[in-house]
């Protein structure tokens, strides 16, 4: 099985961009952009799912979370608490090995202020339409079920096909996401499902049915065969 894309995949500069690739910044940015699934870790909290998140224009996370979590419990009377969103990667396709890359992004998590909340969940509803939202922009937020918590971010690692990258709240603060990222999804599972005679043909030797569309960005399409 190999994995070919739109040029040589190098790992040996994680800061910049190989032959043309996304810097280790855009990398980061997308990975965290909303689509990837993510967990929190705090003290005494190992594992808390966030089920739904997204960035702010400057990658600040936006985490939608049930105030019954962990991490929202141990937040109670404090004004933050350290931690780490923990994002992986995941392909959309049906595939072995899917996990495609992942990212840690360490800080300190906050509720968002009940003024800000409205604007907090109309940025959500954008990515994550889901009526709980809607607890957001009641007259009293405070009383509902659901709150965002936001992170100030202190380090930020990615480890991906392209290389391993720690980054500084500037350096990340200075990617862009892949403008492909809200739509990888739908694209590749039209690939997969009704293309698939088209994409053995970009794979040399490849037998029809068996390459499959592993990732799309700016840069170009992974085909896994």
């Amino acid at each position: 099985m190999h994995e070919a894309g739109t040029g040589a995949r190098e790992t040996s500069r994680p800061h910049g961009a190989p032959h043309g690739g996304p810097t280790a910044a855009e990398r980061a940015r997308t990975a965290a952009y909303g689509i990837a699934g993510a967990v929190l870790v705090a003290p005494g909290v190992p594992y808390d799912p966030v089920p739904a998140h997204v960035t702010d224009d400057n990658g600040a996370p936006l985490l939608f979370m049930p105030r019954r979590s962990p991490t929202v419990a141990a937040l109670t009377g404090l004004d933050d608490l350290p931690a780490t969103l923990r994002i992986s990667d995941v392909a959309p396709v049906p595939l072995a090995d899917r996990v495609r890359g992942r990212a840690w992004l360490h800080g300190w998590v906050s509720e968002v202020p009940a003024e800000g909340r409205g604007a907090a969940a109309d940025r959500l509803a954008r990515l994550h339409p889901r009526p709980e939202l809607l607890d957001l922009v009641a007259d009293d937020p405070g009383d509902g079920d659901w709150t965002v918590l936001t992170m100030d971010l202190a380090e930020i690692e990615i480890v991906d096909a392209w290389g391993a990258a720690d980054l500084d709240p500037d350096e990340y603060r200075a990617g862009h996401p892949d403008p492909f990222v809200a739509v990888e999804a739908g694209v590749l599972g039209h690939l997969d499902g009704a293309h698939r005679a088209e994409l053995a043909r970009l794979v040399p030797g490849a037998e029809p049915g068996r390459v499959r569309p592993l990732a799309l960005d700016r840069h170009g399409l992974w085909l896994r065969a």
